[in-house]
């Protein structure tokens, strides 16, 4: 079991990852309109995109319930929310991904856009920002407190919204594959 500090350090250098990724694919999104030789370095991620999402998602939630069912850290009610969002994502990809059905990409997009506005939102709480809206803690952490800082800049709500906006692009791949 590694210590907090690393496993932090270690999911921080992955959101860096993700985040990446997300750019690259919306270059890919983009670019393979104009240049159809992209085209196909685009057919695997449509293909394979329920899987990647479904494995996403999965570790996601494992992470989530980690760290506030065995490290012991509270989340507040906007965690609460953004949770509600990524864990919904699970037995719906498990399901699309079983029978491929590409439909789900709406409802991912849809879930996954509340997602972002929420986590962007806690992450500008977390950097010190001006609370619009009172945080929805009652009884549990306070929205505006962090427990990881990484690279600065790299928060759990900011996490997050990066996973929350890599699933929004690989869904439109996805929803570019259906039948």
């Amino acid at each position: 079991m590694y210590p907090i500090e690393t496993l932090n350090y270690l999911l921080g250098l992955a959101t860096i990852v993700l985040q990446f990724v997300t750019l690259a694919l919306i270059v890919l999104l983009i670019a393979r309109k104009k240049y159809p030789a992209l085209a196909d370095a685009s057919k695997p991620v449509e293909r394979w995109g329920l899987w990647v999402a479904l494995a996403t998602v999965v570790g996601a939630v494992l992470m989530a319930l980690y760290y506030s069912e065995i490290l012991g850290i509270i989340p507040c009610g906007l965690c609460w929310l953004m949770r509600i969002f990524m864990f919904s994502q699970v037995p719906l990809f498990a399901l699309a991904a079983w029978r491929s059905d590409k439909n789900i990409a709406d409802y991912s997009i849809v879930l996954s856009i509340a997602g972002i506005f929420l986590g962007f939102y806690q992450h500008y709480l977390q950097m010190g920002g001006a609370s619009v809206l009172p945080c929805p803690a009652s009884g549990g952490g306070d929205c505006g407190l962090r427990f990881m800082f990484e690279f600065g800049y790299i928060t759990f709500p900011l996490m997050g919204a990066s996973l929350f906006a890599f699933l929004i692009v690989l869904m439109l791949f996805v929803r570019n594959n259906r039948a």
